[in-house]
């Protein structure tokens, strides 16, 4: 009996190549044997041969595990991935990837901290926008910003 994933003829693991994607960056990973990720359905994994699919990673950790039988880490704030002839594409804004999960976790949760400040910058940017507007759009319909 063969375990899933074996190459039959050489008795060991089928390999993946990882493409990852940022908007500054690119790089191949080739000796993945396998990849879990989660989605908005939960948490899968592939491995070598595994149908062509595509779906979008959530917010948080994923991770790979290479032929040297280590672990590998990566954060990302949402990627699209995309399998496909034993190619796996990951592409995202950014990723931090590293081999200590503690590290990792933190500089993910450093991002988080960042994004929703950054988000609710916007929001209180947006909400002062608005009311200017609302400001500029009562003066003139009482006639304050009447035509020269």
């Amino acid at each position: 009996m063969l375990h899933a994933g074996l190459d039959e003829k050489r008795g060991r693991m089928k390999a993946l190549v990882l493409h990852l994607q940022d908007a500054t960056q690119y790089e191949r990973i080739d000796q993945v044997v396998s990849f879990v990720g989660q989605d908005d359905s939960g948490l899968f994994g592939i491995l070598a041969d595994h149908a062509r699919m595509m779906t979008v990673l959530s917010f948080g950790l994923a991770r790979y595990r290479t032929m040297d039988d280590r672990w590998h880490f990566l954060a990302v704030p949402r990627a699209l991935l995309y399998c496909v002839d034993n190619n796996l594409y990951l592409s995202t804004r950014r990723y931090i990837r590293g081999d200590e999960y503690a590290r990792i976790s933190q500089a993910l949760e450093a991002q988080l901290v960042a994004e929703e400040s950054e988000l609710r910058s916007i929001k209180e940017s947006v909400h002062r926008l608005e009311d200017e507007m609302f400001k500029r759009l009562w003066r003139m319909g009482r006639g304050e910003y009447a035509a020269s």
